[in-house]
């Protein structure tokens, strides 16, 4: 039968996944190395120093990365369920996902944010403790001059993947759970269309109905748009339908097996998709008059076509490369693996005292990020073993 349900259960370690894992965090160093520099979106640290190819990185890089970092995950979620159940898994999650991101937003983001008050907001100086109160918790009168992004300075930062990733774990759980209790009153046969690997044309199709998805969004919510679901969830409309279809893809893919199924032919088809839509980007640059981040215009349903092409090209690629290419494993590449998701939770406070660092050296800008990217690569995942080795901390972390 092709009930998923009586697929024997993997024992082999998946080192490709771990690999492709660690070079998407570490390209998440290097994005943010290049937001002091290219992008026009908020920053922590503001310079003079700009370059167009690097905002072309950051776009061509949100087009896909925590995509595929969010279907990576999701993969090993039904395997965890299954193997501890649905409560010892949550409450797993909850030390794992919950107490990082609990200890992160309340020390890493704050500390960020009164850096950048006290060196950009042009207030009387005040102590962080009542920073801390009146201005990042919002219990202090607001500004009426106050620039935003928005008040209070209450964000998680980059730590969104980790509360959206428990999240989205969470809601799996209980879907799993109502869809057992709907079987018990009438079993229903698993589709046989699911059991089937994507070929290219239902790759095209599934693209396509994305891409009408997140333009449909997007005229209300464009990218960089941020707003609190439940009033606690922080997370950007624009992304939220990809990141929703790539974790229930991830799951789909442990369940039917489509990872090791996807047939090579597929696999690099996709993967020149993707290529050559980033080559054509970074040789044409991002021209407002084809591209835009929103809105019921032409601009804005041209980019989300092709940054949505680019997302499922690159991610379908990369997990076929890395599955046929990159699938060994060292001493060097398992502990960066370990350190991997320590090295996404502090790489965010290094990268921005290197950007502070570097700001007047006289280097020119491309060197200027190159020096704060490859410092802060090498910091972050040096700080990442160590901190791991902390008693107490390897549970977590």
């Amino acid at each position: 039968m092709n009930s998923i349900v009586e697929r024997p259960p993997r024992t082999q370690h998946l080192h490709y996944l771990d690999n492709l894992r660690v070079a998407m965090i570490l390209m998440v160093v290097i994005h943010h190395a290049a937001q002091a520099y290219g992008p026009a979106d908020w920053w922590y640290f503001h310079g003079d120093q700009r370059a167009d190819v690097l905002a072309t990185l950051s776009a061509v890089g949100g087009a896909f990365r925590m995509s595929l970092l969010f279907l990576v995950a999701a993969f090993f979620v039904p395997r965890a369920v299954d193997h501890k159940g649905s409560w010892a898994f949550l409450r797993g999650r909850l030390k794992r996902l919950g107490i990082p991101f609990l200890v992160g937003s309340a020390t890493i983001i704050p500390a960020l944010l009164y850096v950048y008050y006290v060196q950009y907001r042009g207030y009387p100086p005040i102590s962080f403790g009542r920073y801390y109160i009146d201005v990042f918790l919002g219990l202090g009168e607001q500004p009426a001059d106050w620039t935003g992004p928005i008040w209070p300075d209450l964000q998680f930062g980059h730590l969104w993947f980790i509360q959206n990733l428990l999240a989205f774990s969470a809601l799996y759980v209980l879907l799993r759970r109502l869809g057992g209790l709907a079987r018990r009153v009438r079993p229903l046969p698993s589709p046989t269309w699911l059991t089937r690997v994507p070929g290219n044309r239902t790759l095209v199709i599934f693209t396509l109905a994305l891409s009408a998805v997140v333009f449909l969004v997007r005229i209300r919510y464009p990218l960089d748009t941020w707003v609190p679901l439940f009033e606690f969830i922080q997370a950007e409309p624009a992304r939220l339908a990809q990141y929703t279809v790539f974790f229930t893809a991830g799951i789909l893919a442990y369940r039917h097996d489509w990872l090791t199924r996807l047939p090579r032919s597929t696999g690099y088809t996709w993967l020149a998709i993707g290529s050559t839509l980033t080559v054509a980007l970074f040789l044409s640059g991002t021209d407002t008059r084809f591209f835009a981040p929103g809105g019921a215009s032409w601009a804005s349903a041209c980019w989300t076509l092709v940054e949505t092409f680019l997302s499922v090209g690159l991610c379908v690629g990369l997990l076929t490369l890395f599955r046929d290419v990159f699938a060994g494993s060292n001493r060097l590449t398992r502990a960066m693996a370990a350190s991997s998701y320590t090295i996404y939770i502090i790489h965010l406070p290094i990268v921005v005292a290197l950007q502070f660092t570097f700001a007047h050296t006289g280097l020119p800008t491309l060197g200027t990020f190159a020096a704060v990217a490859l410092t802060g690569t090498v910091l972050s995942i040096a700080a990442a073993v160590v901190i791991r080795r902390l008693p107490g901390l390897r549970a977590i972390l």
